[in-house]
């Protein structure tokens, strides 16, 4: 084992090569590596909004502008089944690699892009390579340690993104304001260059043969689904184009928006249809036929669209109903990234003693009643009660997520892991983009019925910028947001149900 770095993939070579003191050093090298590639994929999503005013300036483009996030968004949303399969397939090294390097690919032409249109397009470029980013680094992240130990491995993670998230804006007003905007996607290179090096130099599996046998022991070269990777990709940017634009770009009812969620549908069924013949599909049957791996789908998807109440509506209940700031509202959402990764780090003391799914559904439920809580605050009220909720929000979540995911990790083989992870992943980002489109129509529907008129919350939330709005507008405000978080309450509750009903008391565990 002498200079070979770290082996995944083999449970016993693993085991062998962490316990010998030799390559200590080695697996905190990977971990490094991992780390620095969650820190590319997180940052992206934060670093990028301060900018947008210089961005716009200097390109142009305001009208489509949004398409930054949306496009890298969708890309990074349906290429993660597809990497999930391939590091099933072809290993965990060569994806991580191929996502880093489109990634920083993306980030260079970002930072040459002449208009906005160029500038979208290499966004999307950078997407493609971010959804090989969150998902083999989740992946590798169960490979490298035993289920005892990958609490450690996950709080980590966790804490990356955090940081991410606070840290993330203030770097991009920076530098926006006293380098070029352009540095924004620039300061991705160094970065994700010693990432890389560190993979390559620190990261080895196992030779493996890319082979399969069938039930008549004949061996055959795997094959690579394409047809079933093209048809996800296909009707995923379709159904998630629909939701992010409809309601935005035209009314939900609009004939773009039928068009747009028609041909969805059709999409997917030319998804099972591909899928159910393909010989290794990218999306197997098996993801929704085990209950454990349904369930947890299912619950995480609940998740994603519960968390779109804090993040895209809590600043804008901050600033225009408390009166605060801009750094002050947003220091009422980020309290939440302190106590998630230390609740996550706990978690383990929990699960150990009553299981994975009941600490995930205790989770839940705590965030079920915070989330409800929340429009019972007084008006306006103080800053320290939403900040207050948001840090019992954080923990109750860190209790819920993270028992999930590694729950479901230890219940899969190495060659089932990273399509089970990128399934769980993807019903996650999945759930964001509903829950902003739905979301988003809840407050603009009770803003409408509050105020008259076809109002909606970026209409009234720029009146209230420029001074003009009446205290009439604030408590619609209040309201909207007031509602958005009983239905984050609800998709709680859905995910305790889902839990309660298909999930498994006692997760089917893999001895190690």
């Amino acid at each position: 084992m002498q200079g070979e770095g770290i082996r995944v993939g083999d449970r016993r070579p693993a085991i062998r090569a962490i316990a010998e003191p030799t390559t200590t050093g080695r697996r905190g090298a990977v971990v490094a590596a991992l780390m620095l590639a969650m820190a590319l994929a997180a940052l992206d999503s934060t670093i990028v909004s301060t900018a947008v005013p210089q961005i716009v300036g200097d390109l142009g483009g305001f009208s489509v502008f949004s398409w930054l996030f949306s496009g890298y968004l969708l890309a990074v949303t349906v290429t993660l089944p597809v990497y999930g399969k391939l590091s099933d397939t072809f290993g965990r090294k060569p994806v991580l690699i191929a996502g880093a390097a489109l990634f920083l690919l993306g980030s260079l032409l970002c930072a040459l892009a002449w208009n906005m249109g160029a500038l979208i397009a290499f966004r999307i470029v950078q997407g493609l390579g971010g959804g090989a980013l969150q998902g083999t680094v989740q992946t590798l992240a169960a490979d490298l340690y035993p289920l005892k130990d990958r609490p450690k491995i996950q709080s980590k993670l966790s804490t990356v993104w955090a940081v991410s998230a606070v840290a993330g804006p203030g770097v991009g007003g920076v530098l926006a304001a006293y380098a070029d905007w352009r540095w924004i996607f620039l300061v991705n290179l160094p970065i994700g260059a010693v990432a890389l090096w560190l993979i390559v130099r620190y990261l080895h599996e196992p030779t493996r043969d890319v082979e399969r046998t069938d039930r008549n022991t004949a061996t055959t070269r795997a094959r690579v689904d394409w047809a079933g990777a093209l048809a996800v990709f296909a009707c995923g940017g379709v159904l998630l184009t629909a939701l992010v634009q409809g309601g935005v770009a035209w009314p939900w009812l609009s004939a773009p928006s039928i068009a747009l969620f028609g041909t969805g549908l059709a999409l997917a069924v030319v998804v099972v249809l591909v899928e159910r013949r393909a010989a290794e599909p990218i999306i197997p049957g098996w993801v929704w036929r085990r209950r454990t791996i349904a369930a947890v789908n299912l619950a995480l998807g609940a998740l994603g669209l519960l968390m779109v109440a804090p993040t895209v509506f809590l600043p804008t209940y901050a600033q225009s109903v408390l009166g605060l700031a801009p750094v002050a509202a947003g220091f009422v959402l980020s309290v939440w990234t302190l106590s998630w990764p230390v609740s996550a780090a706990l978690s383990q003391h929990v699960y150990r003693r009553i299981g994975f799914r009941n600490t995930a559904m205790l989770g839940i439920g705590a965030a079920a009643l915070i989330l409800f809580a929340f429009p019972f605050l007084p008006y306006p009220g103080e800053a320290w009660q939403p900040a207050l909720l948001m840090l019992l929000l954080g923990a109750a979540l860190g209790l819920f997520q993270l028992p999930l995911l590694v729950g479901v990790q230890s219940t899969v083989e190495w060659s089932e892991r990273g399509t089970t992870t990128a399934s769980v992943l993807f019903c996650r980002q999945t759930g964001q983009t509903a829950g902003a489109a739905i979301f988003g129509a809840v407050a603009n529907g009770v803003l409408a019925a509050r105020l008259g008129g076809a109002s909606d919350l970026d209409s009234v939330t720029r009146a209230l910028d420029a001074g003009t709005a009446p205290e009439a507008t604030r408590r619609a405000i209040a309201d909207a947001v007031h509602a958005v978080y009983l239905g984050a309450a609800c998709a709680a509750a859905v995910a305790f149900v889902v839990l309660l009903v298909l999930a498994p008391r006692r997760f089917p565990v893999l001895k190690e």
